[in-house]
C-alpha cells in the first residue's frame, strides 16, 4: 500500500516537474518574443521618423507648387499687358509707314548735307593724324606698364602662397589634435547626475588637460601612475566648435594653393567624433541639419564648406576661377558604398583606380557640382540618411562605417605672359607658344566618369534622376576679357594651367573593441572590419614614420581611398576624440597612443603634381618648373 502511494506521489512529482519545465520554456519564449517586439517597435519608430521627414519634404513641394502657380498667374497678367502694348505699337508703326513718302523727300535733302559734312570731316581727320599717332604710342606704353604690374601681382601672390605653405609645413604636414569631451551622465553614469565624476566610480575623470599642447592620463589599474601626452593642440571642455575649427581653417588655404587636405576624427563611439565633424546633436538621436539651428554648434564639415567658398570668392578673378564638386560615401565592411546614388545603384561594388598621374580615383561614385556651402550640407544630410548605424552597449546610434565627404576643387589659373621689351617691335616678340586653352571639364573627364545623379534633398522629392549642375562663377574661357581700346599691337596669349585638389572630411567609425561594444552576429562582423581598417590606418602612418619603401595603402579600402590625402605632400589633421571617464580608460589610452604614433610621421620629398596639367605655360618656363613646389618637411 505504501509502495503504491509512493509510486503515485513520484508520478505526480514528475508531472509537476514537466509542467514546471514547460512553463519555464514558455517564459523564455515569451521573453524572446517580447525582445523581438521591442526590436520591431524600434524599427517602426525609425520608419515613422522617415515618414515624417518625407511628409515635410512633400509639404515643401506643395508650397513650391503653390508659389509656381502664383508666379505663372503673374506672368500671364504681364503677358496680357505686353499684348496690349504690342497692339498699340503696331498702330503707331502703321501710321509711320503712311508718313514714309514725306520722310524720303526730307532724306534727299539730308543726304546732300551729309556729303558736305564728309568733306569737312576729311579735312579735320588729316589734321588729327599726327595727334592720334602720339596717343597710340602713349597707349602702347600704358598697356606694357599694366602688363608689368599684373606680372608683379602674380609674383607677390605666388610668394604669399609659398610663405603660407612653408609656415604650415613648419607646424607639421601631419598635425594631431586632441579633444577631450566633458563628462556626460547619459553616457558615463547611466543618467545618474549625483555620482557623475565621483572617485572610484566608472565615471571618475582620469584625463586632465594641462595646457594647449599636453594632457595627462591617470592610470587606475593599481599603480596610480600618470602618463603625459603632447600634441600640436589640445582642446578641453571649455573650447567650443569655433575654437576647434580656427586651428583647422589655415589648411583650407593650402587646399587652394594646390595641396590635398584631409581632416579626420578618430576615437571610440561616444567620444565626440560626430559632434566635432558634423555638429551638435542629441546623444540618443541622429544628426540633423536645420537652417534654424544655432550656427555656433556647427562642426568641422559645415564650417569647412563655408570657409572654402569664402576663400574661393576672395580668390576668384579674371585670371583665376574654380569649380567644386562633392561626393558622399562610406566604407562599410571594407566596401565603398555611394550614399548619393539612386536606390538601385546603392549596392554596386566600387573599385579604387590609380589615374595616370598616380592619384587614386573612384570613377563610379556619384559626383555633384555645387556652388554654395548649403548645397554641400544638404547632400551630406541626404547621405547620412543611408549611413549604416546600429545600437551597441556604448551608444544607441553607433556608426558602423567610416563616413567620407570628399570635395574636388578644379582651379583654372591664367598666368601673365612674358613681357616684350618696349624697344622691340611686336613682330619680334615670341608668340610661338600660343595654344588653345582646354577647359577644366577635360581635367574632370580624365579622372572619372559620371554616375546617375539624384534629386537634391533640399527639394524634398524622392531620389529621381536630374542633370548634374555645372559651376561657373566667371566668364567662359573662350569668351576672353574684352577691354575697349583704340588700335593697338596684337595681344600676347595668356598662359593657363588647371589643377585638381581634394578635401576629404572623414568621420571614422568607433575604435572600441568587440568586448566593449557587446555586439554579435552581423554587428560583430562590422566591428571586426572597422578595427581591421583602423589598424591598417595605423600601419600606414607607422610605415610613413619609419620611411619604409612600401606603404601598405591597399590593405583596406579606407587607406586606399585616403592615399592621396595622407601620403606625399598632402596636409593631414587627425582629431583625437576621447572620453575622460574611467570606464573608457582602455579605449582612450589606445586612442592617445595612436595619436602619439601619428605625430612621428615626417614627410618625404614632394611628389609630382597629382592632377595639374599645363594648358599654356608662360614663355620661357618649362612644364616641370611651373608645376613643382618646394620640398615639404614636418617641422
Amino acid at each position: 500500500m505504501l509502495g503504491n502511494f509512493n509510486k503515485l506521489i513520484n508520478e505526480k512529482l514528475k508531472v509537476s516537474q514537466q509542467q514546471l519545465r514547460a512553463r519555464d520554456e514558455r517564459i523564455v519564449a515569451l521573453e524572446t518574443e517580447n525582445a523581438m517586439l521591442y526590436l520591431k517597435l524600434a524599427q517602426c519608430e525609425g520608419q515613422l521618423d522617415q515618414c515624417q521627414y518625407e511628409k515635410l519634404y512633400m509639404q515643401k513641394v506643395v508650397a513650391e507648387e503653390d508659389s509656381n502657380k502664383f508666379s505663372l498667374q503673374e506672368k500671364l497678367f504681364t503677358m496680357q499687358n505686353d499684348v496690349k502694348e504690342l497692339r498699340s505699337l503696331f498702330k503707331s508703326i502703321k501710321a509711320e509707314v503712311n508718313e514714309l513718302p514725306s520722310i524720303l523727300r526730307s532724306n534727299l535733302v539730308l543726304s546732300k548735307l551729309n556729303e558736305q559734312e564728309q568733306v569737312l570731316l576729311t579735312k579735320l581727320s588729316n589734321q588729327n593724324i599726327n595727334q592720334s599717332a602720339d596717343l597710340q604710342s602713349k597707349l602702347e606704353e600704358a598697356e606694357l606698364a599694366l602688363d608689368a604690374a599684373m606680372q608683379k601681382v602674380h609674383l607677390e601672390r605666388t610668394r604669399r602662397k609659398t610663405l603660407h605653405n612653408t609656415l604650415v609645413e613648419l607646424r607639421g604636414n601631419i598635425r594631431v589634435y586632441c579633444r577631450v569631451r566633458p563628462l556626460l551622465s547619459i553616457l558615463d553614469s547611466h543618467g545618474d547626475e549625483d555620482t557623475l565624476g565621483l572617485p572610484s566610480t566608472p565615471s571618475e575623470q582620469i584625463i586632465d588637460v594641462i595646457d594647449d599642447e599636453s594632457i595627462v592620463f591617470h592610470q587606475k589599474n593599481g599603480s596610480s601612475k600618470s602618463k603625459p601626452f603632447e600634441y600640436e593642440r589640445v582642446f578641453g571642455k571649455e573650447h567650443d566648435q569655433k575654437a576647434v575649427f580656427n586651428d583647422v581653417a589655415p589648411l583650407l588655404t593650402s587646399l587652394l594653393d594646390g595641396y590635398n587636405v584631409c581632416i579626420m576624427a578618430y576615437g571610440q563611439t561616444g567620444s565626440g567624433k560626430t559632434h566635432t565633424m558634423l555638429g551638435d546633436h542629441s546623444v540618443d538621436s541622429d544628426v540633423t541639419f536645420d537652417r534654424n539651428t544655432d550656427q555656433s554648434k556647427e562642426g568641422v564639415i559645415p564650417r569647412s564648406a563655408k570657409e572654402l567658398f569664402r576663400l574661393i570668392k576672395e580668390s576668384e578673378s579674371s585670371s583665376e576661377n574654380f569649380n567644386v564638386e562633392v561626393s558622399v560615401f562610406e566604407v562599410y565592411n571594407n566596401e565603398i558604398r555611394d550614399l548619393l546614388a539612386t536606390p538601385e545603384l546603392r549596392n554596386i561594388k566600387h573599385t579604387v583606380f590609380s589615374a595616370s598621374d598616380g592619384s587614386q580615383e573612384v570613377p563610379s561614385l556619384t559626383v555633384k557640382s555645387i556652388n554654395t556651402a548649403e548645397e554641400v550640407m544638404e547632400y551630406v544630410r541626404y547621405g547620412l540618411l543611408h549611413r549604416h548605424e546600429d545600437s551597441t552597449n556604448v551608444h544607441a546610434h553607433s556608426s558602423r562605417s567610416h563616413l567620407i565627404v570628399q570635395l574636388n576643387i578644379y582651379q583654372t589659373k591664367k598666368h601673365p605672359p612674358k613681357l616684350c621689351s618696349p624697344s622691340l617691335t611686336f613682330d619680334q616678340c615670341d608668340l610661338s607658344s600660343s595654344r588653345k586653352f582646354s577647359s577644366t571639364s577635360d581635367l574632370r573627364k580624365q579622372h572619372r566618369s559620371r554616375s546617375p545623379s539624384i534629386k537634391s534633398p533640399r527639394n524634398g522629392k524622392s531620389a529621381l534622376a536630374i542633370p548634374n549642375r555645372r559651376v561657373s562663377r566667371s566668364p567662359k574661357h573662350s569668351s576672353g576679357i574684352a577691354r575697349p581700346r583704340s588700335p593697338s599691337p596684337p595681344s600676347l596669349s595668356t598662359p593657363q594651367i588647371a589643377i585638381k585638389t581634394k578635401l576629404q572630411l572623414v568621420d571614422l567609425a568607433g575604435s572600441e573593441c568587440v568586448a566593449m561594444s557587446g555586439v554579435t552576429g552581423t554587428a560583430f562582423r562590422e566591428t571586426s572590419n572597422i578595427n581591421k581598417s583602423l589598424s591598417a590606418l595605423a600601419d600606414v602612418l607607422q610605415a610613413l614614420a619609419d620611411h619604409q619603401s612600401h606603404i601598405p595603402y591597399r590593405n583596406t579600402k579606407l587607406t586606399h581611398v585616403l592615399q592621396d590625402t595622407i601620403g606625399g605632400d598632402s596636409k593631414l589633421v587627425v582629431m583625437l576624440c576621447v572620453s575622460p571617464a574611467k570606464k573608457y580608460g582602455v579605449e582612450s589610452l589606445q586612442c592617445l597612443g595612436f595619436g602619439s604614433r601619428a605625430r612621428q610621421v615626417a614627410r618625404g620629398p614632394v611628389k609630382k603634381r597629382r592632377t595639374a596639367y599645363s594648358a599654356h605655360l608662360p614663355l620661357g618656363i618649362s612644364s616641370e618648373t611651373s608645376l613643382s613646389r618646394p620640398s615639404s618637411s614636418r617641422r
